[in-house]
């Protein structure tokens, strides 16, 4: 069986820089992305299919993109097949918050693969895509082994940039532990975050 791979590359439309100082960064950038692409080849296979194993849903691409960028911490796509990430870390401690772009990604596209009738604002889909994945990369235990050395507090944050997640977050997590299988997970945060309102 073929596993899906994520693949780190450099490209000059995300840097957001002139050409002189896009040039003089760029031998980091390369260096940085072989690192990354190293530390994260450890895990890759394993990753993608214990993410498949967790949510019971299969990836939409066969190859993810991780950029990097000189400024963004991490951005997601709404089911897309690319992510950005600052190349400012380590090539360890880059692997969750990457996991978590990814993991975004996926949600999404179970979200309108499987969940279309459900309605869901953009707003709506965005909150339970980022609790989801706060939940599988940090209260997984199969999970956890792929970045071992981070601290309780961080393994379901709620110290991140979006204070607006915090109440719905503190509700869905004891869903997300007694759940049978993902999908039923899914069915209950979907009635709760319908009668939230997410500011």
């Amino acid at each position: 069986m073929e596993t899906e791979k994520l693949k780190f590359i450099v490209e000059k439309s995300y840097s957001g820089l002139n050409k002189q100082k896009y040039r003089a960064l760029l031998p980091y950038l390369k260096k940085t992305q072989r690192l990354y692409q190293k530390s994260w080849d450890k895990i890759n296979d394993e990753f993608f299919e214990t993410v498949e194993k967790i949510t019971g849903f299969s990836w939409k691409h066969k190859i993810y993109f991780c950029v990097l960028s000189p400024f963004r911490i991490g951005i997601s796509s709404w089911g897309g097949d690319k992510i950005v990430r600052t190349w400012r870390e380590n090539p360890y401690s880059m692997r969750k918050i990457t996991a978590h772009e990814l993991l975004i990604s996926h949600i999404f596209t179970i979200l309108e693969r499987d969940f279309k009738n459900e309605n869901l604002t953009n707003k709506e889909k965005w909150a339970l895509a980022e609790i989801s994945a706060f939940a599988i990369a940090g209260l997984e235990k199969k999970m956890l082994k792929f970045w071992p050395w981070i601290l309780e507090e961080e393994k379901y944050p709620l110290n991140h940039n979006y204070p607006e997640l915090y109440n719905l977050q503190k509700k869905l997590k004891p869903i997300y532990q007694k759940k049978r299988n993902f999908k039923e997970f899914f069915q209950k945060a979907i009635k709760i975050i319908k009668h939230e309102k997410i500011p």
